[in-house]
């Protein structure tokens, strides 16, 4: 099992619609609107490397989505 943290930077004024679509994404386990420099902190869970990067992959694809940073568990 592989757990990631993928912080995310979005479109202004658009973290809630961003949160949401995000959170249909199939390995998000939790999508929180944070203030700060990134805009959310999403929970990812999948059961291996390649498909996590398909998940963010997805997420990246997102219009909302301006810039990420991923933080994998150990």
């Amino acid at each position: 099992m592989v757990v990631a943290y993928l912080l995310a930077l979005v479109e202004t004024g658009k973290e809630h619609q961003a949160a949401e679509e995000i959170s249909k994404v199939q390995g998000v386990k939790e999508a929180v609107i944070t203030y700060g420099t990134w805009d959310l902190v999403i929970k990812i869970s999948s059961d291996t490397l390649n498909e996590l990067d398909m998940i963010i992959t997805k997420i990246r694809g997102i219009p909302l989505v301006q810039q990420t940073e991923t933080l994998i568990g150990i």
